[in-house]
């Protein structure tokens, strides 16, 4: 399990980045303010159930709660090391992600993606954020809304609140860094 004061702090800026209050998160995971509060400030550890019933109120992935990021204690929160990257997400449709943000307390947070040779996420996804995406490796389609675009290393693109799909139809992985404020993960 990941380290309690990142987690916590993890669990803060989620709850934060929602809009939902203390009182709010408690009624939904059927816990008590305090408890919730003693989480967040790294004072009560959550068992593995009560995770999955964060992930489910704060939408986020149950993969966000494992993995502190990995170095020594006097780089915590400062730098994270290519080695020490926490993976995200549920590497479905073919999409493997990275944490690259020391931790989620910031106004943002930076993401490198990689989309598999056939990866493809075919049902539009909508988020209340705004993303800013940098192609650093191969090619990409990308629908923003209705509009189709084809984008390669070096490109950049940005999605505000639309609805967006991807595909990697090629035969090398594209990589992209994005950064996306609120935090969503």
């Amino acid at each position: 399990m990941d380290d309690p004061d990142t987690l916590g702090s993890d669990i803060r800026a989620l709850r934060s980045a929602r809009k939902m209050t203390l009182t709010e998160m408690a009624e939904q995971l059927g816990k008590s303010v305090g408890w919730v509060s003693q989480v967040e400030r790294g004072l009560s550890t959550p068992t593995v159930s009560d995770l999955h019933a964060f992930a489910r109120v704060l939408d986020t992935p149950m993969s966000m709660f494992f993995g502190a990021p990995k170095g020594p204690e006097d780089e915590r929160g400062l730098v994270v090391r290519a080695s020490g990257r926490r993976e995200i997400g549920e590497r479905d449709n073919g999409l493997v992600e990275a944490l690259l943000s020391p931790d989620l307390t910031d106004d943002f947070e930076v993401i490198h993606s990689t989309f598999l040779p056939g990866a493809e996420l075919d049902t539009p996804r909508q988020r209340a954020t705004t993303e800013v995406v940098t192609m650093i490796a191969g090619t990409l389609n990308i629908w923003i809304g209705d509009t189709a675009f084809t984008v390669q290393t070096g490109d950049s693109f940005r999605i505000k609140g639309s609805e967006y799909r991807w595909a990697n139809p090629y035969d090398t992985p594209a990589q992209a860094i994005w950064v996306i404020s609120p935090p969503v993960y």
